[in-house]
């Protein structure tokens, strides 16, 4: 058998075709047929109030730290075990990050622990839907009501997954998604903003759109093109929307195939006794699995070494993820909270097994039997 790599990026048929359509009709920079058609059709598939494509989820995420007029001082409560593009923007306006820990029984946000952390410099919530499986968004808006806060949903990994039958990224006042490579849609790099909450939209155009009034002024709402606001360039170009759009087409027929791929990974490696504790992914009642990852939580971090070797052996790649944002070099000598048992044990031991739309099964058959010889041994 081939080697089987980790990721393998997906194209959908139309990609090249719909790219040099964009290039013929004389318009390649941001927010022109492309662009628009995407936007509106994720707004009505999954019923988001606003969106707005970005060049990565990195760019919604600093577009919703400037649109909730973060400063310094500000709190923001955030997982630790997390990418540091969920954080590494509300730090670049002075914020304070006060880092939550992980579930005991999957990695995202404790619920238990939020109101714990909030402070009166507390300004928003950073949600991190891990895998695309749903954190309790019915526990986190009821504190953040409570306490006057604003709810982020970084559901970059979450295209096409739900909490109780609302789309991720549709809860909070605002959510930024990814397009990456790596994800279930792509467009190689890219991403999205999604506003929920009215108030957002007027000023999020703007603040796309490098901080001027464009978009007012070329629909008739402004006399003047002016310099109103902060802002940078966030829009990607139309080359990028195009490649989107033969993604987005495809969409239900590639979901389809990584939650089939997830339900084959599931059936053959719950065959592991229980007595080796090894956890696998876990979907609460409420939350929908959009396919986007299999991860299987090892032991020990040593055991988590070997079978990552062991794998490599056979020719299968096989990854870690994150390390605690609470213990990076750039964080430790800022952070002054408690240990975070759980988010550590995620960092440690999590392994993540390749999954993309154009493994084939046999090959998750393969990757499962490699992972049960090596713990029969």
């Amino acid at each position: 058998m081939k080697p089987i790599y980790f990721n393998k990026p997906h194209l959908a048929g139309k990609e090249i075709g719909y790219m040099n359509k964009a290039v013929k009709t004389g318009k390649i920079s941001g927010d022109g047929l492309f662009t628009r058609e995407c936007q509106v059709f994720l707004e009505n598939k999954y019923r988001f109030g606003k969106v707005l494509l970005t060049n990565s989820c990195t760019d919604a995420l600093e577009m919703a730290a400037i649109l909730c007029n973060i400063k310094e001082e500000d709190e923001i409560i955030a997982p630790s075990f997390t990418f540091v593009s969920s954080v590494n923007p509300f730090v670049l306006r002075g914020a304070k990050i006060v880092f939550a820990d992980s579930a005991s029984d999957n990695p995202n946000m404790d619920v238990t622990r939020i109101e714990s952390l909030i402070t009166a410099k507390t300004k928003a919530i950073v949600v991190v839907h891990y895998a695309g499986i749903a954190c309790d968004m019915d526990v986190i808006t009821g504190i953040a009501k409570k306490h006057n806060l604003l709810v982020i949903e970084d559901a970059a990994q979450s295209v096409d997954s739900f909490y109780k039958n609302k789309a991720l990224g549709s809860i909070g006042q605002l959510g930024a998604f990814s397009f990456h490579e790596s994800k279930n849609i792509i467009t190689g790099e890219g991403g999205m903003l999604t506003i929920n909450d009215k108030g957002f939209t007027e000023r999020a155009e703007i603040i796309w759109e490098k901080g001027t009034n464009r978009n007012a002024f070329f629909n008739g709402k402004a006399d003047k093109y002016e310099w109103v606001d902060v802002g940078s360039s966030f829009l990607p170009s139309e080359i990028t929307a195009a490649f989107l759009k033969a993604q987005l087409e495809e969409i239900d027929k590639i979901q389809h195939k990584r939650k089939r791929l997830w339900q084959h990974y599931n059936k053959y490696l719950k065959e592991l006794p229980s007595e080796k504790n090894i956890m696998f992914p876990y979907i609460p009642e409420y939350a929908t699995n959009n396919g986007h990852m299999y991860y299987m939580v090892c032991a020990s971090a040593d055991e988590r070494t070997k079978l990552i070797a062991y794998l490599k052996k056979n020719e299968i790649q096989a990854v870690f993820h994150y390390q605690s944002l609470h213990k990076s070099p750039f964080y430790k000598s800022r952070y002054k909270g408690a240990e975070l048992p759980n988010s550590d044990r995620y960092s440690d031991c999590l392994l993540r097994l390749p999954l993309y739309y154009d493994l084939k099964f046999k090959e998750v058959e393969h990757i499962c039997g490699k992972v049960l010889s090596f713990y029969k041994s």
